[in-house]
């Protein structure tokens, strides 16, 4: 769980960046999940409102053949979606973003809480034996 503000996403990005990097995933690999991390929390922050608790949780799952991030709010008036803007926009790219990169992308409701989830495949050096990752653990609160 982070705090309902702009600092969450440099916090979640430098310990999504560690987790990943520490668990052997290839360093392009890190940075692809990393900015797919930071549009999601960022969206978050500005169209959803923020979790019954005050806050937004993120998360991530290593395997061995994918990385899957999500972010959950307490919702907004609208559904996330890739928007289109135009060239002279300045913003409204996040999720195209999103979409280029991960395999796949969605939203899930539940009764509190919206998340919007992306799956990116896994690329890992040589394993030298390792077969399973294990579950990379939730980001924790920010004190």
């Amino acid at each position: 769980m982070l705090p309902y503000a702009p600092s969450s996403v440099a916090v979640a990005r430098q310990r999504l960046s560690a987790d990943l990097s520490n668990a052997g995933l290839l360093a392009s690999a890190v940075d692809d999940v990393v900015l797919i991390m930071s549009e999601l929390l960022s969206n978050a922050l500005r169209h959803a409102h923020p979790l019954p608790s005050g806050q937004l949780k993120v998360a991530w799952l290593c395997s061995d053949t994918q990385v899957e991030v999500a972010v959950s709010d307490g919702g907004a008036c609208t559904e996330p979606r890739a928007g289109r803007p135009t060239l002279s926009s300045l913003g409204g790219r996040g999720l195209g973003i999103v979409e280029y990169l991960a395999e796949r992308w969605g939203v899930r409701h539940d009764e509190e809480a919206t998340t919007v989830w992306a799956v990116v495949p896994a690329s890992w050096p040589a394993r030298n034996g390792h077969h399973e990752m294990s579950e990379t653990p939730v980001l924790r609160e920010v004190v």
